[in-house]
C-alpha cells in the first residue's frame, strides 16, 4: 500500500509542478520527511536526483525551442557546481545521518523554505509584470550581468543551499535571475533557471548517492508518479488560477518551513 502512496505523492508533485514550475524540492522533500517519515538525509539526497530527471525533459524541450540561454547557464554553474563539490566534501566529513548534521539539513531546509515561500508569492504577485518578449537583437546585451561575478556568486550560493537541502534552485532561483537579468524575459528566465537545474541536482544527488544517501527503490516510485503528473499539469496549466495556487503554496512553504526549523 505503501508503494502506491509514494507513485501518487509523485504524481501530486509532478502535478503542481506542471501547473507552477515551482520546483519539486520545495514540495516533495518536506512531504517525505512530515508525511512517511523518511530521514531528512534520505529525502534531500532522493529528492535531488528525483529534480535532475523529472527536469531533463523540460530542459532538452526548452533547447530544441531555443528558449536557453546557455551564457546565463554557464556564468551560474560556474559557481553552483564548485560549491556543491565543496558542500558535498563536507557532509562526508561530517557524516549525513550524525544527529549534528541532521539538526543542520532540517534547520537549513526550513529556512530554504521559508525564503522560497516568499520568492512564490513574490513571482505570484509581481511575476506578470516582467517583460515576456525582446528583440533579437537585444538579447545579447540582456543575458549580460551589471558584473560577470554576480551569477558566480549566486551560483554558489545555490549550489550549496541546494546540496543541503535540495531546495533553492526553483522559485529561489528565478526570482534571483530576474534581479539580475531584469531586461530578459520571463520566459527565457524560467529556462536558464531549469536548464541550470539539471546539472546542479544531478551532480548534488550523485554525491549525495556516493556516501548513502539515495533510496533508489523509493525514486523510482516517485518518478513513476511525476511525470505523468507534469504531463497533465502542462496541460492545464491555461486553464488554472496561477496567482491563487502560487500563492497558497507560497502559506503551505512557510508553514513546512517554520515547522522545520521549530524541530
Amino acid at each position: 500500500m505503501h508503494e502506491f502512496a509514494f507513485v501518487f505523492a509523485g504524481f501530486a508533485v509532478g502535478l503542481v509542478v506542471g501547473l507552477t514550475g515551482v520546483g519539486g524540492g520545495s514540495l516533495m522533500t518536506p512531504l517525505l520527511i512530515f508525511v512517511f517519515g523518511i530521514k531528512p538525509h534520505l529525502a534531500i539526497g532522493t529528492d535531488l536526483l528525483f529534480a535532475a530527471f523529472t527536469k531533463m525533459g523540460g530542459t532538452v524541450s526548452l533547447a530544441r525551442a531555443r528558449v536557453v540561454d546557455w551564457r546565463i547557464v554557464g556564468q551560474v554553474a560556474a559557481g553552483s557546481i564548485p560549491a556543491t563539490l565543496a558542500t558535498l566534501y563536507l557532509l562526508q566529513r561530517l557524516g549525513p545521518a550524525n544527529p549534528a548534521t541532521q539538526t543542520l539539513m532540517t534547520t537549513t531546509l526550513g529556512l530554504a523554505l521559508l525564503l522560497t515561500a516568499v520568492a512564490t508569492f513574490y513571482k505570484a504577485v509581481r511575476g506578470k509584470a516582467a517583460p515576456t518578449r525582446i528583440a533579437p537583437e537585444l538579447i545579447d546585451q540582456a543575458t549580460r550581468a551589471r558584473h560577470w561575478a554576480l551569477p558566480v556568486l549566486f551560483g554558489a550560493v545555490i549550489g550549496s543551499l541546494v546540496t543541503i537541502t535540495s531546495v533553492g534552485a526553483g522559485a529561489v532561483g528565478v526570482i534571483v535571475l530576474m534581479l539580475l537579468y531584469p531586461a530578459l524575459p520571463l520566459p527565457r528566465i524560467v529556462a536558464a533557471d531549469i536548464a541550470h537545474a539539471v546539472p546542479l541536482t544531478l551532480v548534488a544527488g550523485l554525491g549525495h548517492a556516493s556516501i548513502g544517501s539515495v533510496d533508489w527503490p523509493l525514486l523510482l516510485k516517485l518518478l513513476a508518479g511525476s511525470l505523468p503528473g507534469i504531463w497533465v499539469g502542462a496541460h492545464l496549466v491555461h486553464k488554472t488560477p496561477d496567482r491563487v495556487i502560487r500563492s497558497l503554496l507560497s502559506l503551505l512553504l512557510a508553514y513546512a518551513g517554520a515547522k522545520l526549523i521549530s524541530i
